[in-house]
């Protein structure tokens, strides 16, 4: 039980210190932040999450929203809700991230598809889809790195 508390104390203090590096410079200059944070705070659910990096115009993270929750293998993602949320923070670009509760960080062509929806949406009001990450298990496949958005 101690050693279980201590672990988790252990880990909000990293998600916490990797929050507040992502907070001081443009996400695209370090991606490991993003990434082991997104590690961190994802890796081993067991069920689905979206979140949502809401970024200024020089990509510094103003909030990391859990916007959708979901089951085992899907998650409902409204492009309505993802507009709103970056019109609400005067974000000026985004980030995606959801986990694959199975462990394969290989996105679906259901996360393909999505993907553009919501780039196509927030298009229509000016703001930027840098890149969606799946995590699964120890992995992070960045779409943008693939040439998906």
């Amino acid at each position: 039980m101690l050693l279980d508390h201590r672990l988790a104390v252990a880990r909000e203090l990293l998600l916490r210190h990797l929050r507040a590096r992502m907070c001081t410079g443009p996400l695209v200059e370090s991606p490991r932040v993003m990434r082991d944070w997104l590690r961190l705070r994802l890796a081993g659910l067991e069920h689905e999450v979206f979140i949502v990096l809401f970024l200024d115009t020089r990509h510094r993270l103003i909030e990391a929203v859990e916007m959708f929750r979901g089951t085992l293998t899907q998650t409902s993602v409204y492009p309505r809700e993802v507009v709103k949320g970056a019109l609400a923070r005067n974000a000026a670009a985004v980030a995606f991230a959801h986990n694959h509760p199975s462990g394969s960080a290989e996105p679906s062509h259901a996360d393909e598809f999505l993907t553009q929806r919501l780039k196509t949406a927030l298009a229509l009001v000016d703001v930027q889809a840098l890149d969606h990450l799946v995590v699964g298990a120890d992995q992070v496949v960045s779409f943008a790195e693939r040439g998906l958005i």
